[in-house]
């Protein structure tokens, strides 16, 4: 590894969409695995996963495994969050507006984040072995810096692929100085699966629109 080097990867991740209503790249994560060891580590500020709207803000967070996420109830109303669909189970069972809860997510993985009050509440948390990792913008889009010359392992996730769609566009990197632009296309089936309440239920029909 050269040291001193401080290099910035671009790229550009391409979405197709099976569903003509569907458009854009955005949510796509990408990270770099270095085949070195690391000598320090950037300090970011803890991420947060708003509950405002009967939504989760943002729908998708990257971070480094073992980092603490925070899930404040920005709603006028009580919110149930859980995650029982891979990554890191979790019940932070209910809580009212103001008030946040605190998940430390220790492995790599993909956890999926749901709310057992209102079912159209989804939300992922990608925690990634490395701190070099990014989200990409809306047109695909994405920038990755403060990489060191070196050999780095390139992979990517996003909520509607395939695993072996995913593991096909996985590649190897060697970065040296000004890096090459990174092009990356996925061809995806915009079928977003259903999936139950945190006692393996389906939802009860919402009965009022006050909550």
């Amino acid at each position: 590894m050269a040291a001193g080097q401080d290099v910035t990867l671009r790229g550009r991740v391409t979405v197709t969409h099976q569903s003509k209503k569907a458009q854009g790249s955005a949510n796509v994560v990408v990270w770099l695995t270095p085949a070195f060891a690391l000598h320090s580590e950037p300090s970011l500020p803890t991420p947060r996963l708003i509950q405002k709207d009967k939504k989760f803000t943002p729908h998708i967070i990257a971070i480094r495994a073992g980092t603490e996420v925070e899930f404040p109830n920005q709603d006028p109303f009580f919110h149930d969050v859980f995650s029982i669909y891979r990554g890191k189970p979790f019940d932070l069972g209910l809580y009212e507006s103001g008030a946040s809860r605190k998940v430390r997510f220790s492995q790599t993985g993909v956890s999926y984040i749901f709310c057992n009050i209102h079912p159209e509440m989804s939300a992922a948390v990608v925690a990634v072995p490395t701190p070099y990792f990014t989200i990409t913008s809306a047109d695909g889009s994405f920038q990755i810096p403060h990489l060191s010359a070196g050999h780095y392992r390139m992979s990517v996730w996003y909520e509607l692929s395939s695993p072996s769609e995913l593991d096909s566009v996985t590649r190897d990197l060697d970065i040296n100085g000004a890096a090459a632009p990174v092009e990356i296309e996925l061809h995806l089936s915009d079928v977003q699966a259903a999936h139950m309440n945190k006692y393996g239920q389906e939802y009860p029909a919402e009965k009022s629109k006050s909550y």
